[in-house]
This record gives C-alpha cells, sequence and structure tokens, in this order.
C-alpha cells in the first residue's frame, strides 16, 4: 500500500511517498480502508525533529485519524464490525496511509449523514476542545479567550463555549478576514495574535503555547484559569511561573491537559455526540482543503505558512 513517511526531519519536502505492506489486524483490532486523513499540528511537530526526543525517529507514519471503512477484524472482535464506517484514532502514528489496523477500542461508528473528510476535521479536535473547557472549569456566564482559534481545535472550542452559554468569546486570530469567519461560529470579539485590547477573562484555552504565553496568563480575571492544549508555537519560556507568582493575589491557576488522560469510554461517548450534532447543524465542522495523499508535503507547506483555517484533509 502507498503511506507517507518522514524520510528526514526539518520541512516538509522531508516527507516521501513510500510502500508498505498492508497490516493485518491482530488481537482486538480492526482494519480500515482509509478514506480521509486528518493533518494534525502534531504531525507537524514530530516532522520537524522537535518531538525526536519522546522516541519518533526518521521513517515514522505521521497522522493521528483516520475515517474508512472496516474491512476485517481480529481475533476477540465482534464481525459486526465489519462494513462499518468508522473514524479511528491511529495513536501518535500511523496515518498516512491506505489501509489502518487500529484498536476497536479507539474507534466510533460514523452516522449516517457523517462524511469521512467531516469525521477527521471534527474527531480528535472535538474532543480536546470539550474536555479541555471542561478541564478549566468552564461555566455559563463566564468570559472565555481562545487562543489559536483559526485551527479545528480551537475553532470547535469556540462553537462550544458559546453554546455553553458563555458571556463572552473573545478569539485570537491573523487576519480580519479569519476574525469574521469566527463570529460567524459564535465568537463575540477579535483580537490579534498578541490579544492586545482585550478585557479580562475567566478562562483562557490555549492552543499556542509558546514565548507569549505569559501575557496571556496576564490576561486572566482574579481565580482565572489558562489550560494549555497545544503547543503550536512551541515551549513557553522557562520561567513563565513568575506570572503566575507575580499575580499571587489574584489566585490564578495554570494548567495543560492531553485527552490520553480521559478514560477512552468518555472519549468515545463524547465524540459519537458530536458527530450525530454535526449531522444536525449543531456543530460546523471547517474543511480548508482535501488534498491527495502524495501531496502531503504541500499540506504541511500550508500549515507551516500560516495559511490554514481548520482542517486539511488528505485522502488516499
Amino acid at each position: 500500500m502507498k503511506t507517507v513517511v518522514i524520510k528526514r526531519f526539518g520541512g516538509p519536502e522531508g516527507l516521501a511517498v513510500a510502500d508498505r505492506p498492508e497490516p493485518v489486524p491482530g488481537p482486538g483490532e480492526i482494519s480500515v480502508a482509509v478514506e480521509a486523513i486528518g493533518v494534525g499540528g502534531v504531525d507537524v511537530l514530530i516532522r520537524s525533529g522537535a518531538l525526536a526526543a519522546y522516541g519518533f525517529g526518521e521513517g515514522h507514519i505521521p497522522g493521528g485519524e483516520v475515517a474508512g471503512t472496516v474491512t476485517a477484524v481480529g481475533a476477540g472482535v465482534d464481525p459486526v464490525w465489519n462494513g462499518r464506517r468508522v473514524w479511528a484514532f491511529t495513536g501518535t502514528g500511523g496515518g498516512y496511509v491506505e489501509q489502518a489496523a487500529v484498536a476497536v477500542d479507539d474507534a466510533v461508528p460514523l452516522p449516517d449523514g457523517l462524511s469521512a473528510v467531516d469525521a477527521v476535521t471534527l474527531g480528535s479536535a472535538g474532543v480536546v476542545a470539550h474536555f479541555g473547557l471542561a478541564h478549566a472549569r468552564f461555566a455559563p456566564g463566564e468570559s472565555v479567550l481562545v487562543r489559536g482559534a483559526a485551527g479545528s481545535i480551537g475553532i470547535t472550542a469556540v462553537q462550544l463555549a458559546a453554546r455553553g452559554g458563555a458571556g463572552a468569546v473573545a478569539v485570537t486570530t491573523s487576519s480580519p478576514a479569519r476574525g469574521e469567519r469566527l463570529r460567524e461560529l459564535g465568537a463575540t470579539h477579535v483580537l490579534d495574535r498578541s490579544g492586545t485590547g482585550g478585557e479580562g477573562y475567566d478562562v483562557v484555552f490555549d492552543v499556542v503555547a509558546g514565548a507569549d504565553l505569559p501575557a496571556f496568563l496576564g490576561r486572566l480575571n482574579p481565580n482565572g484559569r489558562l489550560v494549555v492544549v497545544g503547543a503550536v508555537g512551541g515551549q513557553p519560556p522557562p520561567d513563565f511561573g513568575t506570572a503566575l507568582m507575580t499575580a499571587f493575589r489574584k489566585s490564578l491557576t495554570f494548567a495543560t491537559f492531553s485527552a490520553d488522560t480521559v478514560p477512552a469510554s468518555e472519549r468515545r461517548a463524547v465524540r459519537a455526540a458530536q458527530f450525530e450534532a454535526a449531522v444536525r447543524g449543531e456543530l460546523v465542522t471547517v474543511v480548508h482543503e482535501v488534498l491527495p495523499l502524495a501531496e502531503a508535503v504541500a499540506a504541511h507547506r500550508m500549515v507551516d505558512a500560516g495559511e490554514v483555517f481548520g482542517r486539511i484533509v488528505l485522502v488516499p
């Protein structure tokens, strides 16, 4: 089968198409004929070599989520899965493929009316947005700032905060045009990437992290909470905790959030509910572009250039 691998760390040109044997599902696994692959920010970080210290080597296949049709089941898996359309989590890699073997516990059946492309646009992002806001203890009436709102996680967080009764939903983004699109999705205030001019917030939902993180701690109201759910901007400065101590009397909270800490059964339940909500039009999926799998280099170039609003999806 055709797949895309990281031939060498660095820029997008380090990705290459390669032939690999089709996987055979093991015990507790299903085999999925892939119809859509989500391109995520973590794929870009792994490709760049930024996460090499975590065990990602050259030859790694990127991609954390796919959608398609089950073609085979492994030992111990109910045959009823055969022929089902599913979304599936491929972990920290293995998704840029034509055929994927995944744990059945990491798969969710797709409802009628939801395309494979929409499934990989919402699948991972929706769960991070849902549980990330819960981790921040977001409550109706509170003000929320979504930092890095133009990606699929941020776009979903904006919608969930608005639907959840936020008193205000501010966003940071790179252009007025993107700001208008985010207003259509529920944002009430649009700020530039620095967040300059915004009022205080009860919750900062941060997809970016990076060097400017301390400034956003400074935009929290008393008892405010900042939760980092991604680090597309890189690591914060080593002394970022100084901002918390300087504002000691405001009782601020800083936290990180990974969906890996949520039980699989809870992730599946929320994901299934969000898929149904998308079919009903209650959650909007935003697809920036759909490209062939062989054009993964072009997809990563767009991500690196900051050109993406929503999600890029690859199709075999």
